[in-house]
């Protein structure tokens, strides 16, 4: 594959992932980086925040939570909708009653499934190993449009994904709290997510389709508060109570719920004001510090050989999603830039290299100590 059509690649890829709304031109207001860090927070903040709710707080009910979650995204946005502008290019999609049977309730479905097997998949895994697994989504995807016959097969590009898959399974066999169940029903929703994300594509096909995050929420979420509240009634309907509600909190779960809502609110303000290249290096940090995050709140150890094999997959996912000439192009800007710095700002060159230093020093520290028998760090119990 040539590197125009892997900059394409990319390029579809990112718009996919933006609700299919095409790059709007930067515009003035807050620097980039602010939006950058709002993301990360919130796509961090849910995920750890699902974590604790469901492993350390013991509201054993993934399948209630996901559909709580959806439940509230309905609400929000339906009062969006009639109180604010901010959804009225909803008004644009040709939406009818068939539209939506055909169209949206098959993408529901297949979005419900990911978010139920995730939230499940909390249950029995780390959320450092939960991350590197996910680093495989780019290949399930690959292989579902494929499948699909969305794309013709590359071998460059299978060469490039299995890389991914090769790093990932190093990482895997380096796991202490290996769970096999959970482990397959992490796969099985990262294949539920990649499904999902082939039927948004071929969706976004037509040109009357184009719909960003926030207004895809309003239209997937109904259906699926509906698909998760049918398998939550089935499965953990007898389980549940008032009393395990109460104990967890009205609060919590409000907050947890709002937090996750937040985060489609972020997407949509980080939409056209970065590069593609830049989210994806975004997205990379998101995923290291998470993984971080875990070792530290949670307490989940991190062995050396999953290191090497998670550095393995994040740099054969840089590498799919940028391609070899925008990875070329962003080391020479970095370099220009660091040249720069040194001859302008040699204090602050020094005091972020220090920092650096001492944050890869922590990391390696706090991985040792973790694996060190009878080694004892005042972390939340679960």
């Amino acid at each position: 594959m040539s590197s125009v059509a892997q900059d394409k690649n990319a390029q579809d890829e990112r718009k996919l992932e933006a609700g299919g709304v095409a790059t709007p031109a930067p515009s003035s207001g807050p620097h980039p980086a602010l939006y950058i860090a709002l993301w990360i927070a919130m796509s961090s903040s849910v995920i750890l925040f699902n974590k604790w709710v469901l492993a350390a707080a013991h509201f054993d009910f993934p399948l209630f939570l996901t559909t709580w979650h959806m439940v509230f995204a309905t609400g929000m946005t339906q009062l969006m909708a009639r109180f604010s502008t901010t959804l009225d290019s909803r008004k644009k999609v040709p939406m009818d009653t068939a539209t939506y049977m055909r169209a949206i309730v098959p993408i529901g479905i297949m979005f419900s499934l990911s978010l139920i097997l995730g939230n499940l998949a909390y249950l029995y895994l780390s959320v450092s190993f939960i991350q590197m697994l996910k680093a495989t989504n780019a290949a399930a995807t690959l292989i579902a449009t494929w499948a699909f016959g969305m794309a013709a097969p590359n071998m460059k590009v299978l060469f490039n994904v299995l890389i991914i898959v090769v790093g990932v399974a190093i990482a895997s066999f380096g796991e202490l709290k290996f769970e096999m169940f959970g482990f397959l029903v992490q796969i099985a929703g990262i294949v539920a997510e990649a499904m999902r994300l082939v039927m948004v594509q071929r969706l976004l096909s037509g040109s009357e389709f184009k719909m960003d995050p926030l207004v895809s929420v309003y239209y997937y979420a109904p259906a699926c508060a509906v698909i998760n509240g049918v398998f939550t009634l089935f499965v953990e309907g007898s389980r549940i109570t008032m009393n395990d509600i109460y104990t967890l909190g009205i609060f919590t779960l409000i907050a947890n719920a709002f937090i996750a809502f937040c985060l489609n609110v972020s997407v949509v303000l980080l939409i056209g004001k970065t590069s593609a290249v830049v989210l994806t290096m975004a997205g990379v940090l998101k995923d290291i510090l998470l993984v971080v995050a875990s070792m530290v709140i949670f307490g989940d150890p991190v062995t050396g050989q999953q290191y090497f094999g998670y550095g393995i997959a994040l740099a054969g996912l840089t590498y799919y999603k940028l391609g070899a000439e925008k990875m070329n192009a962003m080391y020479t800007d970095a370099k220009l830039y660091v040249e720069d710095a040194r001859r302008n700002q040699p204090g602050k060159v020094k005091m972020v290299i220090l920092c650096a230093l001492l944050g890869f020093m922590t990391i390696v520290v706090l991985g040792w100590w973790r694996n060190t028998p009878g080694a004892t760090m005042p972390i939340p119990q679960e």
